[in-house]
């Protein structure tokens, strides 16, 4: 079986949690024990978020003010090979010698017209207080929006539209690999005015959707979202909240979920449903067997079972 694994960027680093380096490895050790079982018996390529970490970047990066801030492009880049490394290593260390592990930095292509430019969604970095983020919003011009409790800076999040390092990955799947790609959605890339190649552009692309791309481009048999809540539920945060089992991709439609957050989680499991006629879930990080094996979170398919 060919599985894409996608790894929620906030359950590798939970919203509680000091950003340190100690509680980044032990969430990873935690995915990995989970991933490596599933692993072990399938074809796998395995995409991970990066919201909390590259949002983290961006504070360190404008923390230093002899130069300017480094793009986003540049820290996507940074974040997709600091978590590649950690999740390469520790997967490494649980496969048998054998079974190669190699993390990509994959471009993914965007639309440089893509209204994502214009309305940021995507939330990164900590988690704030109203006052500080309303004082961080004035002091460094970074849009801000409510996350729950709190307020996080959200950033463009354009629609991957082409994964430019697909075939290296069909490549390596076909020989064994177990492939860690598309880090935090990728580094997002648009043509070059007038042409001629590519270049890098402000943004941090849904790894979500990302991944959905990736399973419908390799013809995956499932699509498994692995996030910091054990399912998808309805009417969230209030006295109503209800998890969803098993459903369908044209049920979950009538629904609205949170933008930024849970939304494009469905909207990307449904687009895959619908373009494969496959099997998507989405869960807790903790259940990625039990999500494979149809036992926990919520189930997608394109029919009533």
């Amino acid at each position: 079986m060919r599985l894409v694994v996608a790894l929620g960027g906030n359950a590798l680093l939970r919203r509680s949690q000091v950003p340190s380096a100690g509680n980044q490895l032990e969430n990873v050790r935690i995915a990995c024990a989970q991933v490596a079982r599933v692993a072990a018996v399938h074809d796998m390529v395995l995409t991970h978020g990066n919201g909390p970490q590259v949002g983290l970047l961006a504070l360190q990066s404008a923390a230093y003010t002899a130069v300017d801030s480094y793009p986003l492009d540049v820290l996507d880049a940074e974040s997709e090979g600091m978590l590649g490394y950690l999740l390469e290593q520790e997967l490494a260390n649980l496969l048998p010698a054998s079974r190669a592990v190699a993390s990509l930095l994959t471009r993914v292509e965007v639309d440089p017209l893509d209204p994502a430019f214009q309305n940021p969604t995507k939330p990164i970095g900590p988690v704030y207080t109203k006052a500080l983020a309303d004082e961080l919003a004035e002091r460094r011009h970074w849009a801000m929006a409510a996350d729950g409790a709190g307020w996080r800076r959200v950033v463009p999040s354009p629609k991957p539209l082409r994964v430019t390092g697909l075939e290296v990955i069909r490549g390596l799947l076909a020989r064994g690999t177990l492939v860690i790609a598309a880090g935090g959605g990728g580094i997002p890339v648009v043509p070059k005015p007038g042409g001629g190649g590519l270049q890098g552009v402000e943004a941090v692309i849904d790894k979500d959707l990302c991944s959905a791309l990736i399973a419908t481009e390799l013809q995956a048999d499932c699509l498994i979202i692995a996030t910091d809540v054990d399912a998808v539920y309805l009417d969230w945060g209030l006295p109503t909240q209800r998890a969803v089992g098993r459903t369908t991709s044209q049920a979950l439609a009538t629904h609205a979920f949170a933008a930024g957050s849970m939304a494009p989680k469905v909207q990307a499991a449904c687009g895959f449903v619908r373009a494969s006629g496959r099997r998507a879930a989405i869960g807790a990080l903790g259940d990625i067997v039990a999500l494979l094996a149809g036992h926990r979170g919520t189930q997608i398919t394109d029919t009533a079972a």
